[in-house]
């Protein structure tokens, strides 16, 4: 072994998601060059192609909602004098939602499961592995969960849709598709944040109606998508954003409950966003020190504007992403490398990437970042050239390695240290999974030619040993993939 991991090893390995049999090959004496080729062209679309769009996904919901809806008013009329004609009482509106909440699995899950096999067909068939990492990574950064029922049939299309599309574009661009998308939108109840100013407000108050103001959305694009924790914003900022972006909700309601909620203003570049102005909080706003002037939507499209061309926002983004493909402690030198290109591109992803690709320290260092439950799983498949299953039967080795498809424990996303996955527990699951899934393979593998074929510079002579001395083929492919070189990246 040399010193040091070639650069066509750390290209495929870091950068990448795994180095299939001949890429290191192919990639060559200078992995820049084979990451930087990839930066050109759109963005690879995912595989399959013939996925529904969130409308066509909340216009299913709605329908859902409507028919139990109906069912629920014929049984007991709107009798409240002060209720506008068509709008469904308290009693109703929670008997609906209940029962369509017990039937939305039934139309989310097929949905949720499509999406995210052809999420891992995607990657483990791509010939630009680099377009893909940061697509994944994008999708953690703005992280959505499908343990949120409402949420399961949209978070395929939140990256399909709003994140694939722009990883090679501009943050700002990037930004505001996400925190408009419908996925985003329910997770965090930005639909049920009404202005305590606005008409709809005012209206509620005047029957005795309890309805409020819900942060979430906005402390989350301050605090993980933008600024970071530590840049300063105060609890009055969050407050006051959350203002910003009252009205910004999802399509999908159908009859008394579209009717409650009054005029609609659909944006055609957003798909399944609508801004609803009876719910937005009237009047100009003071946030991070800067008035914004009423202008419905446009008010809160003018602060992601500035938030992304934040100086805060370039040191927090330039941070994850060296953290990512560099360290779980990011070089300084290579952090502010990152920051500067960020800045002076305004934000253009591509000019990032290569500054990121460009830094010393990315290929300089040892492999450090342990692999996550995904990493290992696509490195593997690539690796082997093995077909990802059908349904269910692709997504259940991450259930089991413990990193469910769109499914992290916070708006945080998934964790990016090594220490939050390399625990012995872990690491014992992958043996077991490696163990199955060779004994499965035989010696339709053979793990002595692969072993350099994938790992390249980075295989240590005691793995080398080791996989030519055991005792047949699963067990060399076993060794091969619980190795330590092939555990890290």
């Amino acid at each position: 072994m040399t010193d040091k991991p070639s650069a066509a090893t750390i290209a495929a390995n870091r950068f990448g998601l795994g180095a299939r049999p001949g890429d290191l090959r192919s990639i060559g004496d200078d992995g820049r060059d084979w990451l930087k080729a990839q930066l050109r062209g759109a963005p690879p679309a995912v595989a399959g192609g013939n996925f529904k769009s969130s409308s066509e996904l909340l216009a299913e919901a709605a329908e859902l909602r409507g028919e139990r809806l109906a069912q629920r008013a014929r049984s007991t009329p709107v009798s409240a004098p002060t209720l506008p004609p068509g709008t469904p009482t308290a009693d109703q509106q929670q008997a609906f939602n209940l029962e369509a909440a017990m039937k939305l699995p039934q139309l989310y899950r097929p949905v949720y499961v499509e999406e995210a096999r052809a999420r891992l067909v995607t990657a483990v068939q791509s010939e630009r592995p680099f377009i893909e990492r940061v697509t994944q990574f994008w999708s953690n950064h703005f992280a959505v969960s499908v343990d949120k029922i409402q949420v399961l049939g949209l978070a395929g299309s939140l990256e399909r849709e709003a994140i694939r599309p722009r990883v090679l574009g501009s943050f700002g661009e990037l930004l505001l598709a996400v925190e408009r998308h419908p996925a985003m939108l329910l997770y965090l109840d930005n639909q049920q944040s009404i202005g305590p100013g606005s008409p709809f407000a005012k209206r509620a108050g005047a029957r005795g109606r309890q309805i409020g103001l819900n942060e979430n959305l906005a402390r989350e694009i301050l605090e993980l998508h933008t600024l970071g924790v530590d840049a300063g914003y105060t609890q009055s900022d969050v407050t006051t954003f959350a203002k910003v972006i009252t009205g910004w909700s999802v399509d999908g309601g159908v009859g008394r409950q579209r009717a409650a909620y009054g005029p609609e203003v659909n944006n055609p570049r957003a798909e399944g966003f609508i801004f609803r102005p009876m719910l937005h909080e009237p009047g100009a706003q003071k946030l991070l020190g800067k008035r914004y002037a009423e202008d419905g939507e446009a008010q809160g499209i003018a602060v992601l504007h500035d938030l992304a061309r934040s100086p805060a926002t370039a040191h927090h983004i330039a941070t994850k992403l060296t953290r990512h493909f560099i360290a779980d402690d990011p070089p300084p030198a290579a952090v502010e490398h990152v920051r500067k290109a960020f800045l002076a591109s305004d934000g253009d992803l591509p000019h990032v990437y290569g500054a990121l690709i460009d830094t010393h320290e990315a290929w300089t260092s040892e492999p450090g970042k342990f692999k996550t439950p995904q990493d290992f799983l696509l490195s593997t498949w690539r690796a082997i050239a093995l077909p990802v299953p059908d349904g269910n039967r692709a997504l259940a080795p991450l259930e089991v390695l413990g990193q469910r498809q769109f499914a992290p424990g916070s708006p945080a996303g998934w964790p990016d240290r090594s220490s939050d996955w390399d625990g012995s527990s872990s690491i014992l699951k992958r043996i077991e999974f490696v163990d199955a899934l060779a004994r499965r393979l035989g010696d339709t593998r053979n793990a002595r030619e692969l072993a350099p074929d994938v790992l390249g510079s980075a295989l240590r002579d005691a793995t080398r040993l080791a996989i030519e001395r055991a005792a047949s083929g699963a067990q060399a492919l076993t060794l091969l993939f619980t190795a330590p070189e092939f555990m890290r990246r």
